[in-house]
């Protein structure tokens, strides 16, 4: 049975894209393939569209559903930072990049990406190689420990949490998801916002550190920028602080640099798509274009 899926800004995305019969778009975050199938579909008849992702069971499930669309999408087990190489001599008339986590690895207790229900302590989008959020937890030094925690979930107890984790693994390893929750929520204060589990800051911190989600990607947003054809658009959706604020310088000193601005504050989903899908409501969707010469000289 597949599973259910709603591709975030759906209609917002490919607006910005201007996704157009024909042409070569790339999805570098495939995910279940929503945004790509829309893009396939709006691009029929002879459009094609590369598709990656890190998550090979991922990546397997929207093979499936693209598999309709024939020889029109290629799908590759790839990380969005290898766009440019990947391209080679190829120039995309569209790149998109949906920075947040998928359906399949948040509802799967055994990808220990949710405190939702218990599961292995994992996190890995790629579970064919890294280390795990176990690894991390059992293994940090407590002020390493705490400035992750700190960093990339911007929690203000993560000394508290660090050295909560640190006595607890003293007597025995953390191996899962359910435990790591309760010590958390144990040493956490609690949050201003309603219905914020307390866990959540530290386990979008270990997720973002075990997947080095942040190293790198204003480096890499310019190079798949620089992989756009004459008019062609990169659009990228972030869900956090952190991203957003790579994306955002990112994309302003790409408007130096031969490239136009196509939001100036990011999209945001408006409120009947949030109620529809509660996951979307820290989606943040940003875009440029890269100005044609023409243009660009006049």
């Amino acid at each position: 049975m597949p599973l259910a899926h709603e591709p975030v800004l759906l209609a917002e995305t490919l607006e910005l894209l201007a996704v157009r019969p024909g042409g070569f778009w790339v999805d570098g975050t495939v995910g279940l393939g929503g945004h790509a199938a829309a893009i396939l579909e709006r691009s029929a008849p002879d459009g094609r569209l590369l598709g990656l992702d890190r998550d090979a069971e991922t990546l397997a499930e929207a093979g499936r559903r693209l598999a309709r669309f024939g020889d029109r999408v290629r799908l590759l087990h790839a990380d969005h930072r290898e766009i440019p190489a990947l391209l080679a001599g190829d120039a995309a008339d569209g790149i998109l990049l949906d920075l947040g986590v998928s359906s399949v690895q948040l509802d799967s207790a055994e990808r220990g990406f949710s405190f939702q229900a218990d599961g292995p302590l994992d996190m890995r989008m790629d579970r064919s190689r890294g280390e795990t959020a176990a690894d991390v937890v059992n293994a940090l030094r407590e002020n390493d420990l705490a400035d992750v925690i700190y960093r990339f979930g911007e929690e203000p107890s993560s000394r508290r949490i660090a050295r909560t984790i640190v006595d607890a693994r003293s007597r025995s390893p953390i191996a899962t998801t359910g435990e790591l929750a309760s010590l958390v929520r144990r040493s956490a204060r609690r949050t201003r916002r309603p219905g914020l589990d307390p866990a959540t800051r530290t386990f979008q911190a270990l997720r973002i550190y075990v997947n080095r989600e942040i190293e790198g990607l204003g480096p890499a947003l310019a190079a798949a920028a620089g992989r756009l054809a004459p008019g062609g658009r990169l659009a990228v959706i972030s869900f956090h602080s952190l991203e957003d604020r790579e994306v955002k310088q990112t994309f302003r000193g790409l408007a130096t640099e031969g490239f136009r601005l196509l939001t100036k504050k990011p999209v945001r989903p408006g409120d009947d798509e949030v109620r529809r899908n509660p996951r979307s409501r820290s989606a943040r969707l940003r875009a440029v274009e890269r100005v044609p010469a023409l243009e660009a000289a006049a």
